[in-house]
């Protein structure tokens, strides 16, 4: 992408750890924007990250599939494979967390790659420490949700899984970090998930858009956008009807209410 999209005040933030730690992320850097791609790479491995960079979707794609990435920051406009069709591929192949870089008005572009199944994005020009507290942010809801999944075999295996959550025929157990309607399982990222966690555990309450960005993102600042797409993209998997939510309720002039019914926990 041409042109610098990246402010470079400040310093990067420190990431290392005791010798204790364990092996740090992967993540793989996609701009064509050398100065971009050296300035987050430098910030990202500052923070303690192993990072490779690449400058088109057809290398990112062939990069992922050898280096099994944790998280991919991509950016948009890319030559050879734009990072749209990148993003939609990453998310087909695996449930990889993808923050994306956009420019400044792209903002159909930012959401149809929310729409796809990003995680997360950050506008250019940007803060380099505010997308390393972003994919910080991420990795850790990854992390949170693959160590969830793992306790919760083993703990069905003793017979002491966390209570599974049920309401309006979906059920939701965040010990296996799975979600499923009318028998059916739901294909949900981990953003969908958690905000579905989040309006199964605080049934028929109304919620501000702020709320949902800080209880179910750890957001204190951000696009409330993020937050509006991700609902939008919940209702196509919950609702009958997306157009005309009965669970996933609009208050207007304040967010959204979940109205499963009676909620019960198992």
């Amino acid at each position: 992408m041409s042109g610098d999209g990246v402010s470079s005040s400040g310093s990067g933030s420190g990431g290392g750890g005791g010798g204790t730690e364990p092996a740090p992320a992967r993540i793989l850097v996609v701009d064509d924007d050398p100065t971009v791609a050296e300035v987050v790479t430098g910030y990202l491995r500052r923070a303690g990250y192993t990072v490779e960079s690449v400058a088109d979707g057809p290398a990112a794609l062939a990069r992922a599939g050898v280096i099994r990435p944790d998280l991919v920051v991509l950016d948009l406009m890319l030559p050879g494979l734009d990072g749209l069709e990148v993003c939609r591929r990453l998310r087909a192949a695996g449930p990889v967390p993808v923050i994306m870089l956009t420019a400044r008005g792209d903002e159909d572009d930012r959401i149809a790659g929310l729409e796809l199944g990003a995680d997360d994005y950050v506008t250019k020009p940007f803060s380099p420490r505010e997308l390393v507290l972003r994919v910080t942010s991420v990795l850790r809801r990854a992390a949170a949700a693959g160590a969830a999944a793992a306790a919760g075999a083993g703990a069905a295996e003793a017979g002491a899984a966390e209570a599974r959550l049920t309401g309006a025929g979906i059920t939701l157990d965040p010990a296996t970090h799975r979600a499923a309607k009318g028998g059916r399982e739901l294909a949900l990222t981990v953003r969908e998930f958690d905000l579905l966690a989040h309006f199964l555990r605080h049934p028929g309450q109304a919620h501000g858009r702020e709320e949902l960005m800080r209880e179910v993102w750890g957001w204190d600042f951000g696009d409330l956008s993020t937050v509006t797409v991700h609902v939008r993209r919940l209702r196509a998997k919950v609702e009958e009807d997306p157009g005309r939510p009965k669970l996933i309720q609009t208050v207007w002039g304040v967010g959204y209410r979940f109205e499963p019914g009676e909620v019960t926990a198992t």
